[in-house]
């Protein structure tokens, strides 16, 4: 094979979530740049193709019920894959990667393919879509709060508050899963470095015992080919992801009540039904839009005054702050995690204090009062921003750079002494 390859490994090989949507993304760019990529996930029916696709290991779903005797052996699974293992060892055989790129693998594939890569002398880098090298529930919430009690090797509480589907037997298993990985070192012995969206999260790990330098700070991007600006300013404010308690949306519904500002919600979930009471409680002018396909959602978001990301929990670095850019739109988002990384206060947008009903509808207020020049031009700011440091080639040079000084680290690790 005369080109490089690239071993790509994610449970899942479909458009899944945003995980997915970088991942396949990943892909795609690394073809286009001229090297082979050869994918390594879990069968699922709704699988792009692929020649390789008889090497993806069998499907684990946590909702399915499943056997006594399934059940046990997919726990096992969980913990670690020697189905995976051979499976991955087969398709080694055949393609030789330069580099291996790991993006979600846990509960499904497992890293059980770590050590083998490892073994193999394959450079391996992951990128942490989430917290779950901290976290053992990945996204340091129990109970719709923030939390970290897992912090300093506590792991039993991941257990004890039933933070995986509120499910003892479950959240066991991650208990359990959690504790085997770290004592084999599944993840901290084995890959060389951990890409990351955000610094926040970076400085988290490192809060949680991970040594810094295993760490490169990568942004996520945004293909602005696929987006057109559009600086005709509407009047609503836009919400647009998934109805669930972390996400923030009753915030917001209760700062639109407050203000007396009219709000589009796009998106399904749980908290739906309480949402659309709370909004007829409080006479609030809010539109409900369910799930929308792509073009719909563009369309939405070009009628917006802002899109506003109201989250309560450690978001990374969302990828729906960038489109909204790429669409010129500015966002008002909240003061945690990542969020604040990718929100410049009058320039691309405003912040706000993470659960902060009275300031969200201040400046709800304050940005209906302000000149639409005023927002286009914080639109087109993030615009620019997007074009110029969260594009498709910035990521492909960070990415490219970080791959030549792991093989050149590789290269004189083998050199002779």
């Amino acid at each position: 094979m005369d080109r490089p390859c690239l071993l790509s490994i994610n449970n899942y090989y479909y458009r899944r979530g945003g995980a997915e949507v970088v991942f396949l993304e990943h892909n795609r760019i690394f073809q286009e740049a001229g090297w082979y990529v050869a994918p390594f996930a879990m069968q699922h029916p709704n699988n792009l193709r692929t020649q390789w696709q008889d090497f993806f290991v069998e499907e684990i779903e946590f909702n399915r019920a499943y056997g006594v005797i399934q059940s046990a052996r997919r726990a096992g699974r969980i913990i670690y894959s020697l189905e995976a293992r051979e499976k991955l060892h087969s398709l080694l055989n055949i393609v030789k990667p330069q580099i291996a790129h790991v993006h979600n693998i846990y509960h499904h594939i497992s890293p059980s393919v770590l050590g083998l890569l490892k073994e193999s002398g394959v450079p391996t880098v992951m990128t942490a879509h989430d917290l779950k090298l901290a976290c053992p529930a990945y996204r340091m919430l129990a109970n719709d709060e923030i939390c970290e009690r897992c912090k300093g090797g506590r792991i039993h509480n991941v257990a004890l508050r039933r933070c995986i589907k509120n499910s003892l037997a479950v959240s066991a298993l991650v208990m359990i899963e959690t504790f085997v990985h770290r004592t084999l070192g599944l993840y901290r012995d084995t890959l060389d470095r951990v890409v990351v969206p955000s610094r926040f999260y970076i400085d988290k790990f490192v809060e949680w015992g991970w040594p810094r330098e295993r760490f490169a700070h990568v942004p996520n991007f945004v293909d602005v080919r696929q987006f057109s600006a559009n600086r005709d300013i509407g009047e609503a404010f836009v919400f647009a992801g998934r109805l669930s308690p972390e996400k923030g949306a009753e915030v917001l519904l209760r700062a639109a009540a407050a203000s007396r500002r009219p709000l589009l919600i796009a998106g399904e979930g749980p908290q739906e039904e309480k949402l659309r009471a709370l909004a007829n409680r409080l006479s609030a002018d809010v539109r409900f839009l369910g799930r929308l396909g792509r073009l719909d959602l563009i369309r939405l978001i070009h009628s917006a005054r802002a899109v506003v990301l109201p989250s309560l929990w450690y978001e990374n670095a969302p990828m729906g702050i960038l489109e909204a850019y790429a669409l010129g739109r500015p966002v008002i988002g909240s003061r945690i995690g990542g969020v604040p990384e990718l929100v410049r206060d009058e320039q691309t947008g405003a912040t706000f204090a993470a659960g902060d009903i009275d300031e969200l509808a201040d400046t709800m207020r304050r940005w209906a009062a302000m000149p639409k020049a005023r927002v286009a031009e914080m639109g087109a700011n993030g615009r620019e921003w997007v074009e110029r440091e969260f594009s498709e080639a910035r990521y492909l040079t960070r990415i490219s750079d970080l791959y030549a000084s792991l093989l050149k680290e590789k290269a004189q690790q083998t050199l002779p002494t």
